[in-house]
């Protein structure tokens, strides 16, 4: 079933972007037509007997995701080492040719479905002792993230270390000016799925 909310979703990515996401779209309703489209945290999921799968366009770049990807198999080797400075199981993908092939990617999504079909769950990770620890984000950083979506739920996927690498170099800052220029920089980078560090991995 398809949702308004994804056509409008589409219509305002870029030029870039909409025929890889419509295309995306399209092979995901043929692997599984009963599929239910939605809009969670700004952008598009499907699903059917729980999440599926989501997609989503950014500035640059589109990424799509398995929901189940760790119970996967991977048998054309293509989800590889997972990448921090993006979301999505192909990495980045900026035009169609940079997707597998359709026959491929059915396989795929047929895997998925079979997952879901059979109610496999993912087990949650168990929290680390750091992870235990709780981390204050400063209440102008956390202003901002709330009015992002994407940058939110980036941040709160985030590992500790990895948020505590934003918020020491946030409030290390010397001056009121270049802590909000790295705020808007911690936001930018954030929503994108880039860790602090990424210029250097």
């Amino acid at each position: 079933m398809k949702n308004s909310l994804v056509d409008q979703y589409i219509e305002k990515s870029a030029d870039f972007a909409q025929p890889v996401l419509n295309h995306l779209r399209e092979l995901v309703h043929r692997a599984c037509p009963e599929v239910e489209e939605k809009l969670k945290w700004g952008f598009p999921h499907f699903d059917y007997k729980g999440v599926y799968v989501s997609m989503a366009a950014f500035k640059e770049h589109c990424a799509f995701n398995f929901w189940k990807v760790k119970l996967m198999d991977d048998p054309h080797s293509l989800f590889g080492e997972k990448d921090e400075r993006v979301m999505g199981n192909f990495g980045r993908i900026r035009s169609i040719t940079d997707l597998p092939s359709d026959e491929i990617l059915m396989e795929y999504l047929l895997e998925a479905r079979k997952l879901n079909d059979l109610g496999v769950k993912v087990k949650p990770k168990k929290p680390t002792p750091e992870e235990k620890k709780e981390l204050a984000v400063p209440d102008d950083l956390q202003v901002v993230l709330s009015k992002n979506l994407a940058a939110q739920v980036f941040f709160d996927k985030f590992s500790y270390s990895q948020r505590k690498e934003y918020i020491l170099w946030i409030t290390e800052a010397k001056t009121e000016a270049t802590r909000e220029k790295r705020i808007t920089t911690t936001v930018e980078w954030v929503s994108e799925g880039k860790t602090r560090n990424w210029k250097y991995k």
